[in-house]
């Protein structure tokens, strides 16, 4: 055997990990495709490599021959397909490494900073920072060392394609079982997380040892372990949630900071309606809608906000009696938030509501909620009205994806 390709295997074999098994194959396939268009498809060659010590013998009718160009073969043609196959292999090993890592996290240099796209060197490949899985907190510049979340592997012709992220609410979960040992050495458990990439996320853990306290791992002494992760993320905010099995308990505590009056379950929709005194709405809504959307996504129910004073009964408004109810009802209004949104002009289009009885209702309705805002704690009817079409704007998300 030529001392060269020897060489070369062994130390592929050494360097890149690829099986002495795989590399011997490989050659015996490009030695035999070579042979076959010297000698002719028609002939019945066959090739012999001795695993120990590298021995090619060229068979044919399953008898060893020796011939001259066979040595010429070897040199000139063997090479070029043992290169492609090892390419193969090499790319099949990368993969299969990275197929274990995904869900994980991993380290590398930026290489380069596209428009639609951050490329990470990773060492022995390369991954991709997708636009949609970067975090409008981060900065990419090229030669800095980032970490990120393995999102997807995928084959491609030109080799694995690694698809990282920095956005996924799993980015987050593992930076947590990094920095807390109870959650690496599963004492503590993350039972899921919401994300919204840039502004805040919300992380429900559970602890299976009742001495120790699942949030105050993750916190730390002083914050310390959530501040690290918090400046991994440039700022984004963190809530720790304690999870619970009671339904309820659990929706209380994600939807923290804000004091909710009453939650009403409905098991079969995996959805709830929370009331909250108006003191506590803008509160529990959130910026934009933030808190409850993630508190929903969290959670992995449909959760829908309302005040207490946007809950007065419908029957209880001057003017609507229960026939008329029943038609208001049909049509989906079903509370003093849903007449505030309307208008006499809405009202009418209802089938048997005239134009007088569609204005009673409607002032029915404001006298309502003017007479309720004079209750002690109630907020003026500006700011009930506002944080109403806030609610509206940015309703609760079931989406979890990636969690």
């Amino acid at each position: 055997m030529n001392p060269e390709i020897m060489s070369s295997l062994e130390y592929i074999e050494k360097e890149r990990g690829i099986p002495k098994e795989v590399l011997i194959e490989a050659l015996r396939q490009a030695l035999l495709s070579a042979c076959r268009k010297t000698f002719g498809e028609q002939e019945n060659l066959d090739i012999r490599i001795d695993p120990a010590t590298f021995r090619i013998q060229l068979l044919k009718n399953e008898e060893p021959i020796d011939d001259p160009d066979f040595g010429r073969i070897a040199a000139q043609t063997a090479k070029q397909v043992i290169i492609q196959k090892i390419r193969e292999a090499e790319r099949e090993s990368i993969y299969d490494g990275y197929m274990k890592r995904q869900g994980d996290i991993v380290s590398g240099n930026i290489h380069r900073v596209e428009t639609k796209a951050v490329i990470v060197d990773l060492g022995k490949t390369e991954g991709i920072l997708p636009a949609r899985e970067q975090s409008p907190m981060d900065e990419y510049r090229q030669g800095h060392v980032i970490r990120a979340y393995v999102v997807e592997v995928k084959k491609t012709p030109k080799g694995p394609e690694i698809i990282l992220s920095r956005a996924h609410a799993g980015f987050v979960a593992k930076l947590f079982e990094i920095e807390v040992p109870e959650i690496h050495d599963g004492i503590v458990q993350i039972k899921a997380a919401a994300r919204e990439a840039g502004s805040r996320t919300k992380i429900a853990v559970y602890s299976s040892d009742d001495k120790i306290d699942c949030v105050g791992s993750c916190v730390g002494v002083r914050g310390q372990r959530v501040k690290n992760i918090v400046y991994e993320l440039s700022g984004e905010k963190i809530d720790i949630i304690r999870y619970s099995d009671d339904i309820a308990t659990y929706i209380r505590n994600a939807m923290a900071p804000a004091e909710l009056a009453e939650i009403r379950l409905n098991q079969k929709d995996k959805s709830a309606e929370i009331l909250v005194q108006d003191d506590q709405l803008s509160l529990a809504i959130g910026k934009k809608g933030q808190n409850v959307r993630l508190a929903s996504k969290l959670i992995g129910w449909k959760l829908d906000v309302r005040s207490m004073s946007q809950k007065i009964p419908l029957g209880s408004l001057e003017g609507i009696g229960e026939k008329t109810e029943g038609l208001l009802k049909e049509a989906g209004i079903t509370c003093l938030k849903d007449l505030l949104k309307a208008s006499p002009e809405d009202l009418v289009k209802i089938p048997g509501i005239g134009e007088k009885t569609a204005e009673k209702i409607i002032a029915a309705a404001h006298k309502a909620l003017i007479g309720n805002e004079k209750a002690p704690g109630r907020l003026p009817l500006p700011e009930i009205a506002e944080q109403t079409e806030a609610a509206d704007e940015n309703p609760p998300s079931e989406e979890s994806k990636g969690e």
